[in-house]
């Protein structure tokens, strides 16, 4: 078995360059969603191990942010490599833990690689300023710094993309970085970290602890030497970061929930529209926070795009995620109810049923977390299905019956992350940007954000961002030196 696959199914935390036991023996059973058998156990972390995962990157963070940064460049992009080398066995055990189809598990894979040769091709722009003062025989440095320690808690929907899109440029810039790898989906970060050391990168530079978020996360959030905290989960989760670390003043860079709007007018082109709203609710079985969580169609054409949309989503496949079907399982026992809960509130409420999927138990899916896609229709703005994140393969629909009323009910939300909008008009294309309150906007295409763009919420959807140069620099603090030389 290859030395980084052997070393995440052993499932020890890898702390200041060791691979150790956690401080007491309690372990977390991780099982397949797909079937429910167990992959495999992780260490129930501690406080205490929190603790150790902080003072080893403490420790190795001077020596490493002392590298010249080409140098932690080459050390990252060494890791791509290692991870495009060995993609197969990172993309099956993906699809084991998460339950993602193959493909879609493949392309995680290549993103997971793409955020960390990006992030490698940033070690040669940090970058300063010189600003003239007011003062004769003066010059203002503007100066970047690493924070320090870093810590990175990543949700279970892309286990492996998340961690690399934090570890790479936290790296480049200077810091090191503990990993709080999610206990539904650890593997794939243990993983990255052996492969980590064979890439030379230096003991304790990264540290992957295992556990409950609200005992490791919380410890690792409040300890005093953590200088960022970098995040991607739910809303709830990321309030309870934020005032878990009020008291130490950390820096925070949270990405949290979405409830993101697709708008298609009258002038749209209907079948792009469709292949559009297709891929952006279903990919990863809806569990995507960029996902198309409400349609707002235009009356004009609505019931050609809802007859579209209906036989395109009834048509796709369900079942073993490694066979690549169109749709794997829900990650969780758990989230299938919650889905279904919201749901039936929708139903209960007046939502007619456009395509009744739901839960699926018997037969094939008898083991498992399978829910099938659904499709609703709405009279108005006010039903659960939405207001809350469903995070599932359910979508609703609502007619409108113009451009501004779409807009109206888009921004209706306490998120703020990511829209969509399908016209051809080039007013409403202008207007757009200043209308739509989301940090993220699609305009006549699918989801699917790029490296160097900047990946940010607005509301309810987060503070900071990640990707490209705005998301590097916020791995860097400034520091302004005024140098007088009179």
């Amino acid at each position: 078995m290859d030395f980084a696959l052997s070393k995440a199914l052993e499932a020890q935390m890898l702390i200041g360059g060791q691979w150790v036991a956690p401080a007491r023996g309690a372990r977390i059973e991780v099982e397949n969603p797909a079937d429910q058998g167990v992959i495999g156990t992780i260490p129930d972390g501690t406080r205490d191990d929190a603790a150790r995962a902080v003072a080893a990157a403490r420790a190795a963070q001077p020596a490493w942010a002392a590298r010249p940064a080409i140098e932690r460049g080459r050390a990252v992009r060494r890791l791509a490599g290692l991870i495009g080398d060995r993609a197969e066995d990172l993309a099956r055990l993906i699809t084991r833990e998460q339950g993602k189809p193959i493909g879609q598990a493949r392309g995680e894979v290549g993103a997971v690689v793409g955020f960390l040769e990006y992030a490698a091709e940033n070690a040669r722009r940090i970058e300063g300023d010189i600003i003239a003062s007011d003062n004769p025989d003066e010059e203002i440095h503007i100066r970047r710094h690493p924070h320090g320690v870093v810590v990175g808690l990543t949700a279970w929907n892309y286990p492996a993309a998340l961690a690399a899109r934090k570890i790479g440029p936290a790296l480049v810039a200077g810091n090191t970085f503990v990993l709080l790898a999610h206990e539904i989906t650890p593997f794939s970060g243990l993983f990255i970290a052996a492969l980590a050391e064979q890439a030379g990168i230096p003991a304790g530079v990264v540290n992957v602890v295992t556990g409950r978020g609200a005992v490791v996360g919380q410890a690792l959030v409040e300890h005093p030497d953590t200088g960022l905290i970098t995040m991607t989960g739910s809303n709830r989760a990321g309030r309870d970061i934020f005032r878990a670390a009020a008291d130490g003043m950390k820096v925070l860079r949270l990405e949290l929930g979405g409830k993101a709007p697709f708008i298609v007018m009258e002038d749209a082109e209907i079948d792009r529209a469709v292949a559009a709203a297709v891929t952006a609710r279903y990919t990863n079985c809806g569990q995507i926070c960029t996902c198309n969580e409400r349609m707002y169609l235009h009356r004009d054409i609505a019931d050609e795009f809802l007859e579209k949309f209906v036989a395109a989503s009834a048509a796709l496949s369900i079942g073993d995620p490694m066979n690549d079907p169109d749709i794997g399982p829900k990650v969780s026992g758990p989230e299938v109810e919650k889905v279904k809960a919201i749901v039936d509130a929708a139903v209960a409420e007046g939502a007619e049923v456009l395509l009744e999927g739901g839960p699926l138990r018997e037969g094939d899916y008898a083991r498992g977390h399978w829910y099938a896609p659904t499709v609703l229709e709405l009279r108005d703005n006010t039903s659960p299905v939405i207001g809350q994140e469903v995070f599932g393969p359910v979508v609703p629909a609502v007619r409108v019956p113009d451009f501004d009323t779409a807009l109206q009910m888009a921004n209706d939300t306490d998120f703020g992350l990511s829209a969509y909008v399908f016209t051809q008009d080039h007013r409403r294309l202008m207007q757009t940007p200043y209308r739509l309150n989301f940090g993220e906007i699609y305009v006549n295409r699918a989801n699917g954000e790029q490296f160097q763009a900047f990946h940010n919420g607005w509301g309810h959807s987060g503070l900071g961002g990640e990707d490209g140069k705005y998301g590097f620099d916020g791995y860097l603090r400034k520091q302004t030196l005024y140098m007088n030389w009179a």
